[in-house]
C-alpha cells in the first residue's frame, strides 16, 4: 500500500475540530449542541458586503491579480491610515484568509528545521502551519495568574539561537483574549532588532478590545520596518470567515517579492470574496462600533456566569472574543468528549475545545477549555449552567474543588 508523508501523519489534530465527529453523533440523538468551540460568530454580516455578493454582474468569475485588486488595496491601505498604520497598496498582498497569510510567511522567512518562537498557549493552527513549512514552534509559556502576559523577556531571549527565524505572536490574543502592551511590543521589538529576527503579528481582532485597552499595531513602532510582518483578515472583523480574504503587509520588500512569487503559484485570492470584502469596507464605522459592545455585552455576561460556577476558575480577557477556563478535572479532552457522548440537560449539551491543542506541551493546557463567547447572551448564560451541571455529574471531577 502506498503510504503518505511522515508530515502529513505528524501534523497535530485541530482541538477545535477534532471533536466534531462526537457533535455529529449527539445531534444524531436528538441533543442540541451549542458550539463554544469555535470562533464563527452569529453577527450578521455587513448587508453592504452581502448585496455585493447578490448584484455581481460579471458574465465570467475570472483570475484575478496574484496580489489582489489595487482597488481593495486602496481601501485597505485607507483603512489602515485610521489606525495610525501608514502602507502603502505594494506593502499588501492578499491572501486566502489569515491561513494563507501566515503559510506564506514562513515560507518566505524560513527554511526547512529552522524555528519559530511563540508564547503559549497559541492559535492551534499556528502548530499546524509552522509543521506544514518544515518548521520547528519552540513554545514561552504564559500563566492564567498572569492573565497570560508576555512571559519575560529575558526567557524569549534563551529561547534564540542559531536556528530561530522569528517571534510570533497573536494581538489581541487567540485564545486567551490578552491584549499586549506598548512596553510589551516595544521590548519585543528591540529583541527582534538586537538578534536580526521578523516580529510577526496576527492583528485580526484589532478592534476588539475592552475596559480601555489599547491595541498597538506592529507596524506603528519606528525602526522596525524590515522586521515587522503584519497578518490581518475580514473573517471575524466583518463576520465574513466564508469569503476567505486575508492579507499579508510588511515594508520589507524582500519578503513582499517572495510572497508574491508564492501569490502567483496560486493564481489569486477569491474574486468573489474579494468583491464582497471591498463592499463590507464601506460600511459605516458604527458597524465595528456596535459589534464591539456586543462582544464585551457577551463576555461580561459569560465571565459572570462562570464565576458563578464552583470550581472555576476564568481569565477575563480584554480583546478578542475568547476565554480560557480552568475546570476542576485532570483532562478536559476526556471531559469535552464525555459532555458531547455521554451527558445532556433537558436535551441539550456544549461543544468546547480541549487547550491542550494550544499549547506546545501538550500536558499544559490539560485543565483548561478555550471558550468563544460568538453566541448570544441566553445560550452563553445556558451554557454555564449546562458546566455546571456536567461537573457535578462527571465521574472525574476533583469534587474537592468544587466545594472551595
Amino acid at each position: 500500500m502506498p503510504k503518505i508523508s511522515l508530515k502529513g501523519m505528524n501534523l497535530p489534530t485541530s482541538p477545535i475540530r477534532k471533536l466534531s465527529k462526537h457533535a455529529e453523533e449527539a445531534k444524531a440523538k436528538g441533543i442540541e449542541v451549542i458550539h463554544l468551540n469555535i470562533g464563527q460568530p452569529d453577527i450578521q454580516t455587513p448587508t453592504k458586503a452581502l448585496d455585493a455578493i447578490k448584484s455581481f454582474d460579471q458574465k465570467v468569475l475570472a483570475y484575478g491579480p496574484s496580489e489582489g485588486s489595487l482597488a481593495y488595496r486602496q481601501k485597505m491601505c485607507s483603512y489602515y491610515a485610521k489606525h495610525n498604520i501608514e502602507i502603502q497598496p505594494e506593502d499588501i498582498l492578499v491572501t486566502t484568509g489569515a491561513s494563507e497569510a501566515i503559510i506564506m510567511t514562513l515560507d518566505c522567512i524560513t527554511n526547512e528545521g529552522d524555528e519559530l518562537i511563540i508564547p503559549e498557549p497559541f492559535y492551534a493552527n499556528y502548530d499546524t502551519f509552522a509543521a506544514a513549512c518544515g518548521v520547528k514552534v519552540i513554545p514561552v509559556s504564559s500563566t492564567i495568574d498572569t492573565h497570560f502576559s508576555l512571559p519575560s523577556i529575558d526567557e524569549i531571549e534563551g529561547k534564540i539561537n542559531d536556528k530561530t527565524r522569528a517571534i510570533f505572536i497573536c494581538n489581541p490574543n487567540n485564545p486567551t483574549g490578552y491584549v499586549y502592551t506598548h512596553k510589551e511590543l516595544n521590548d519585543l521589538a528591540d529583541l527582534v532588532k538586537k538578534h536580526d529576527l521578523f516580529l510577526i503579528v496576527d492583528e485580526v481582532y484589532r478592534e476588539f478590545v475592552y475596559d480601555g485597552a489599547i491595541h498597538h499595531s506592529v507596524l506603528t513602532i519606528p525602526g522596525l520596518e524590515e522586521h515587522a510582518i503584519l497578518v490581518d483578515s475580514m473573517s471575524k472583523r466583518y463576520s465574513m470567515c466564508g469569503a476567505r480574504i486575508g492579507c499579508l503587509v510588511s515594508k520589507n520588500k524582500a519578503v513582499m517579492e517572495a510572497a508574491l512569487k508564492f501569490a502567483q503559484s496560486r493564481l489569486s485570492p477569491p474574486t468573489l470574496g474579494l468583491h464582497a470584502s471591498e463592499a463590507a469596507m464601506d460600511e459605516p464605522l458604527r458597524y465595528l462600533q456596535e459589534v464591539t459592545a456586543t462582544y464585551l455585552d457577551r463576555r461580561n455576561t459569560l465571565v459572570q456566569a462562570l464565576q458563578q460556577v464552583p470550581g472555576i476558575t476564568v481569565s477575563k480577557p480584554r480583546g478578542a472574543f475568547y476565554c480560557l477556563v480552568q475546570l476542576p478535572v485532570e483532562d478536559t479532552d476526556e471531559f469535552a468528549k464525555w459532555l458531547l457522548s455521554s451527558y445532556n440537560h433537558n436535551g441539550k449539551t456544549v461543544m468546547v475545545a480541549p487547550a491542550s491543542g494550544f499549547y506546545g506541551d501538550r500536558h499544559l493546557g490539560k485543565s483548561l477549555i478555550r471558550i468563544a463567547f460568538v453566541l448570544d447572551k441566553q445560550k452563553l448564560k445556558e451554557s454555564a449552567l449546562i458546566l455546571e451541571g456536567a461537573l457535578h455529574a462527571y465521574p472525574h471531577t476533583l469534587t474537592s474543588k468544587l466545594s472551595q
